[in-house]
């Protein structure tokens, strides 16, 4: 016997499996319409391929995948393509996204399958691309793409192969009924997989609660490599990393795949889906889902058309709509409410779950943490649950990364086990889902920023060039004339200059520069006329360019003009940059003025408030404000008072410290 591990934490709640064995997986109904999302995986949307009004078959592609993590979706009936628009999808958010509606015949006419024959001697690509085209994805809650998955033998060395059958989760029996039903279809579907990873072992991990799949799996393996690995009954086991820990005693490192440590996991359904794509060339288009919870009068598995609108299978469950306490799509423990109804069966869905009020009584009222611990113990992940509770309740999301938030699996042990009843795992998805935007935030600002950085180096180069064409020009034009005086000139300066060639060169940067300049204070301007966000960017911008003409108008104040021409370019210089001290100094006012008013309107919302800490801090923000206004007001009452220099005087120094 093969020996076996155990991982941390792990809980034994009741298990209510045998409300939904007792009776054979049978066919659903042909739907009346079904309902297609674009995105029922991990990754980006398929692209459709049809049209409204177009007539399809069953099987048909109807959307490609947009990208090398996307997959296909198929049509699970035949019938006409009505819309093609957003719609209610199976999320716990409530959210919408864009479907295909195809509205059915009542024929289910197939199109021309393709399996691929004697699929033992295909090659690696003609595997991977069938299991592709028939849009295969993870189908134990992931949604992963299989073929992506699969090629992870490209990347890493793979030595085990580990098939998911543990099927841990209460009430659900999908994978179960599948297994006492179709072993044969399990373990060859294993076997295309082993030809796709080249592992040294394959390993199917069961819990030990389900006699009659062991017995049937262990039947359909003899005389293969296949290994049936029997392990003790405890949830989260059928989680990725838990069940790897257990069968080959291996930690997936945090924010590692299994593939880091040798190892690639696939789902019992998947296995079943490849066997099917690959032997009778059939995409998927169906699934088994387990219908159960006392709220159903008949509780049972059915295999289900992608699609299919919920009420059609609660009809078909003999829904008792005034017993249940809520519908939930996937088990107690990891699914998730839904709204309505009228959402559609997708390739993730393994169960609709429709509990009474005995079984699932209204949740209590939460209270405060009292620090048992007994979250720590159950977690599955070894994290610290009640440190996580609290960063994501005070929005300190890089200390909840820093504890490793993003490593939860969601199992809802930690919130099983409160004796406070505090929802944690409802805390840990707001966490990650604000971090995730605010990363994406980011990302989309550090490309805004790029795109103008990019545009104003065009601009800047353009104009440059535009004013080295006028400098020409001129040059050209003024030669013949100004030939005798610069003969003079350098025969009675015995100064040092600079070339000619390196003094043009200068003037052409010098244009650009201040063409540069110009346009910054100008956005500045703007941005605190409009109390904007990015004003630290935008002052940092106009300081760089203030200091780039500086430092040119440095480089050619190093060439001593000549006696005759010094005192009117000099008289020009020092105007120029009074001028510009001049203006910097009434926007800095004009800012000053505009962070009081922001700071007033800050204090009057912590004033109505009525927390006294933020009142204290806005007021200390307020003074500051009128302080910087007062400062700012003076250096523009100096400057405007100051008396013109003269030709002979030294340009002053800008200062934008303001």
């Amino acid at each position: 016997m093969r020996k076996t591990w155990d991982f941390h934490g792990g809980i034994h709640p009741e298990e209510n499996k045998h409300q939904s064995t007792q009776f054979p997986i049978v066919d659903a109904p042909l739907p009346n319409k079904v309902i297609l999302p674009l995105q029922q995986h991990i990754g980006a949307p398929a692209e459709p391929v049809v049209l409204v009004g177009e007539k399809v078959k069953t099987g048909q592609l109807i959307a490609k995948a947009d990208g090398f993590i996307s997959a296909n979706i198929h049509a699970s009936i035949s019938g006409t393509v009505v819309a093609i628009e957003d719609h209610a999808i199976p999320h716990a958010s409530g959210m919408t996204d864009e479907c295909i509606i195809i509205e059915s015949d009542g024929q289910d006419e197939w199109v021309e399958l393709e399996p691929l024959a004697d699929w033992e001697s295909a090659s690696v690509d003609q595997l991977l691309n069938k299991i592709a085209s028939a849009g295969i994805v993870g189908m134990g809650g992931a949604g992963f793409p299989t073929a992506v998955k699969a090629r992870t033998r490209e990347r890493h060395s793979i030595d085990t192969l580990v098939i998911n059958a543990a099927e841990c989760e209460p009430y659900i029996t999908s994978d179960d009924m599948a297994m006492r039903t179709y072993p044969e279809q399990v373990i060859t579907g294993a076997k295309i997989l082993c030809q796709l990873v080249d592992p040294s072992s394959c390993l199917i991990g069961i819990e030990d609660n389900k006699p009659e799949a062991i017995k049937a799996l262990q039947d359909a393996a003899k005389g293969t490599h296949i290994e049936v690995v029997v392990i003790p009954t405890k949830y989260p086991s059928g989680g990725e990393k838990q069940l790897i820990q257990i069968l080959t005693g291996r930690e997936v490192p945090s924010g590692g795949l299994p593939a880091d440590i040798g190892v690639v996991c696939q789902n019992v359904g998947t296995t079943i889906a490849i066997y099917k794509a690959i032997t009778q060339g059939e995409p998927l288009i169906s699934r088994i889902t387990t219908l159960t919870g006392n709220a159903f009068n008949r509780r049972q598995n059915f295999t289900v058309r992608l699609g299919t609108p919920i009420n059609e299978l609660l009809e078909l469950g003999d829904f008792d709509q005034k017993a249940a306490s809520r519908l939930l799509m996937g088990g107690p423990m990891m699914g998730f409410s839904l709204q309505g109804d009228e959402l559609p069966v997708v390739k993730t869905t393994n169960c609709l779950l429709a509990p009474t009020h005995d079984e699932f009584p209204d949740p209590e009222l939460e209270n405060p943490c009292i620090r048992c611990g007994m979250c720590e113990q159950a977690c599955p992940a070894e994290l610290l649950p009640q440190q996580l509770h609290w960063f994501a309740k005070a929005q300190e999301f890089e200390k909840a990364q820093l504890f490793n938030l993003f490593d939860c699996i969601e199992c809802g042990a930690c919130a099983f086990v409160c004796p406070s009843h505090i929802p944690l795992v409802q805390y840990y998805r707001y966490a990650k889902a604000e971090i995730r935007r605010e990363d994406e935030e980011a990302k989309k600002a550090e490309r805004a920023k790029i795109r103008f950085e990019q545009r104003q180096a065009r601009l800047e180069r353009e104009e440059a060039e535009k004013a080295a064409k006028r400098k020409a020009r001129m040059a050209a034009s003024a030669k013949p004339k100004t030939a005798p005086a610069a003969t003079a000139a350098s025969a009675t300066s015995s100064a040092p200059a600079l070339d000619e060639a390196e003094q043009k060169k200068l003037k052409i940067q010098r244009a650009a520069a201040a063409v540069a300049l110009k346009k910054a204070d100008k956005a500045l301007a703007e941005g605190k006329e409009a109390n904007a966000d990015n004003l630290a960017e935008l002052e940092q911008a106009q300081q760089q360019a203030q200091q780039k003409l500086n430092d040119i108008d440095s480089k050619l104040g190093t060439a001593k003009p000549t006696a005759s021409s010094a005192a009117a370019p000099a008289n020009s210089l020092v105007s120029e940059e009074r001028e510009k001290a001049l203006k910097q100094a009434k926007i800095a006012a004009a800012a000053s003025k505009a962070a009081i008013k922001k700071a007033e309107k800050a204090l009057a919302t912590a004033q109505e408030a009525g927390d006294d800490a933020e009142i204290k801090a806005k007021e200390a923000d307020l003074a500051t404000a009128k302080a910087n206004a007062d400062k700012a007001a003076d250096k523009l009452k100096a400057l405007q008072s100051a008396p013109a220099p003269s030709a002979t005087a030294t340009a002053p120094t800008t200062d934008n410290s303001a």
